[in-house]
């Protein structure tokens, strides 16, 4: 029996040392996905030109090269989706809002239902030439209306 004692009492001593260690806390790169991110306004323009305005919101903190926001939006094929402009990003940790504009190539997009993807990216400077850094994406339907 002294030997059963003896774990037992080992047992609860490692179980109130576990209780009494302070929690553990996020790593920064935890921290980081929280505090970054991208949204999608529910409506974005169709001008009589054929160029589209998509809009949102972000938010990131500090990177080491320039970071984008960029969108993209498919219509009628949900895998073919066209590049709308892009905007740089400013990377303080506040919300900030974008608009990009553009005129997809070879694609008349119409008023109606549309889908729009947002990426926050950064080009981060590795060696010779930047590779691109993800912070945050957003796919979000939306309403395209003339305007």
């Amino acid at each position: 029996m002294p030997v059963r004692s003896a774990a037992l009492a080992t047992a609860a001593g490692a179980a109130l040392l576990l209780l009494s260690a302070p929690a553990a806390t996020a790593a920064p790169h935890d921290a980081r996905l929280i505090a970054e991110s991208v949204t999608v306004d529910p409506t974005g323009r169709i001008a009589a030109d054929g160029s589209v305005t998509l809009s949102g919101t972000y938010r990131c903190t500090g990177g080491t090269g320039p970071v984008y926001v960029s969108s993209t939006v498919s219509q009628s094929d949900p895998s073919v989706r066209y590049g709308v402009g892009g905007t740089r990003a400013v990377c303080d940790g506040l919300e900030h809002r974008w608009v990009n504009t553009g005129t997809p190539d070879t694609v008349v997009l119409k008023p109606g239902a549309a889908h729009v993807e947002a990426t926050l990216m950064e080009l981060r400077p590795m060696g010779i030439v930047p590779l691109p850094s993800f912070h945050a994406r957003q796919g979000q339907d939306v309403t395209l209306t003339a305007g």
